[in-house]
């Protein structure tokens, strides 16, 4: 009985600091959010990961679309933290596609990534976004099959 409440402790604990260390995840991707939001526009693409590894990319951008300051996070866990990517700083975000060789030299994960942020910026841009959920809940049937409808007009459109 002893080894019970052990266990059921253990995984209380484990649950507690998931807890927290996400919220200090998230704290960090609003600090960060919030520097790149000074410098200006702000395109954010990600590829996510359940059992993978989740990456995201955050571009600050000036009016005509170049890069002031990039950054990717990166990883599997909730330690994952922002890193500077120093060698998209000037490039033109629109020019940031598969047959880029700087988009090219990143792994797959960070290029589907930078192709994300592209494409929905280049969807902002041209005023035609609309905020479709790319994973929703498996529980909730009702936003599944709603999230099925749209995806599927969304097809038919292009």
């Amino acid at each position: 009985m002893d080894q019970i409440y052990i266990l059921a402790i253990i995984v209380v604990a484990a649950y507690i600091l998931q807890i927290v260390f996400g919220l200090r995840q998230i704290k960090h991707f609003n600090t960060v959010y919030s520097q790149l939001r000074h410098k200006g526009r702000v395109a954010i693409g990600r590829r996510s990961g359940k059992i993978k590894v989740g990456t995201i990319v955050m571009f600050a951008l000036d009016a005509s679309g170049n890069v002031l300051d990039a950054r990717k996070m990166q990883g599997t866990t909730v330690m994952a933290t922002f890193k500077p990517m120093l060698n998209y700083i000037g490039q033109d975000i629109h020019y940031l596609d598969k047959y880029n060789p700087i988009v090219r030299s990143e792994n797959k994960l960070l290029q589907t990534a930078i192709e994300d942020a592209r494409e929905l910026f280049l969807r902002v841009e041209a005023g035609n976004y609309k905020d479709v959920p790319k994973v929703a809940s498996p529980f909730n049937m009702t936003d599944n099959l709603k999230a099925l409808v749209t995806h599927f007009k969304l097809q038919m459109k292009k």
